[in-house]
């Protein structure tokens, strides 16, 4: 018989996904939405947008208007024929709960749970945004195919769809339709209901091979570029954040040409690394959650040989 042992570890960093996910969404919600410090700061971004608009969003215009309900439609729809074509019965499931139950979420929080209390001067609507409904649309379905593409592909697959995510999230910025927490947001929703998916994942049964696992390498080289960037454009945003932390604590505004142009490119650069970590986590994390158990001779002797998916 093969090897059938639950993934135990990879449905505990499931558990770690869900309840980070869940902890980054408050506490995104709880700073930038609930402190007047946070709305200024979110505000100074959403303000500098203004700053090259009219040649961005030529760029940015046509990735927001994919986002709709025939898209959803459509390519959920091929990500669960993907997983019934590899007879992946239970990961169909788990993908359409994975970006109905984050879209839904999203909805509900927004418009049910969260409020935006007016603490400080803003632009733009006092009610809340957060969290973004576009860049959920756009991050759920990108997980989705990420789960359900053949394991070889995946790492691939992940560094694509993070970074269609990433351009997403960050035209709602251009356009002025979101501010940079209500799109990190949006990517913390996504990465809990992955969390759950992956601790269903972990629990199941592992996929059989016969030869070593050919997707440790790429996984590696992916996820690792998917780190540097986080790190990277992490160090970029943190710069920019503690840079105008640091003038709203001496009580300047933030005004300038250039004080809103770094507070707009440092969350274009949050957007960005957040995407990173959130991509990374689900591939390396499914990657365990999935990944095979060798098939022993009993099994070949009975013809059960399951060829590489």
């Amino acid at each position: 018989m093969h090897s059938s042992a639950p993934r135990f570890g990879a449905s505990f960093l499931g558990f770690v996904m869900f309840a980070a996910g869940v902890a980054g969404t408050y506490l995104t919600w709880r700073y930038f939405v609930q402190t007047p410090t946070g709305q200024r700061l979110d505000d100074a971004a959403f303000r500098g947008a203004e700053i090259g608009q009219s040649t961005l969003w030529r760029g940015a215009e046509p990735v927001l208007d994919i986002v709709s309900v025939p898209f959803i439609v459509i390519v959920l729809g091929a990500a669960a024929i993907i997983a019934l074509m590899r007879q992946r019965w239970m990961l169909a499931i788990q993908v359409t709960v994975l970006v109905g139950g984050a879209n839904i979420t999203t909805q509900l929080l927004k418009y049910v749970v969260f409020e935006r209390p007016d603490l400080a001067p803003t632009q733009g609507a006092i009610a809340n945004s957060l969290p973004s409904g576009h860049t959920t649309v756009a991050a759920s379905v990108a997980a989705a195919l990420v789960l359900v593409v053949p394991r070889y592909t995946r790492p691939a697959v992940a560094v694509l769809t993070a970074g269609y995510a990433a351009v997403t999230g960050v035209a709602t910025m251009i356009g002025q339709w979101h501010r940079p927490s209500d799109v990190v947001a949006a990517m913390m929703v996504v990465l809990a209901w992955a969390g759950l998916t992956m601790i269903v994942t972990g629990l199941g049964t592992p996929e059989r091979i016969r030869r070593a696992d050919p997707a440790i390498v790429p996984t590696a080289l992916a996820s690792g570029l998917m780190a540097v960037v986080a790190l990277v454009t992490g160090l970029l945003a943190m710069s920019a954040l503690t840079d105008a932390s640091d003038l709203l604590a001496a009580g300047d505004s933030l005004a300038s040409r250039d004080e809103l142009v770094r507070a707009y490119t440092g969350g274009a650069f949050g957007v960005i690394s957040i995407t990173a970590v959130v991509f990374a986590a689900i591939l390396v994390v499914h990657q365990l959650a999935s990944r095979p158990g060798p098939v022993r001779a009993v099994d070949k002797k009975a013809g059960h040989e399951d060829s590489y998916r």
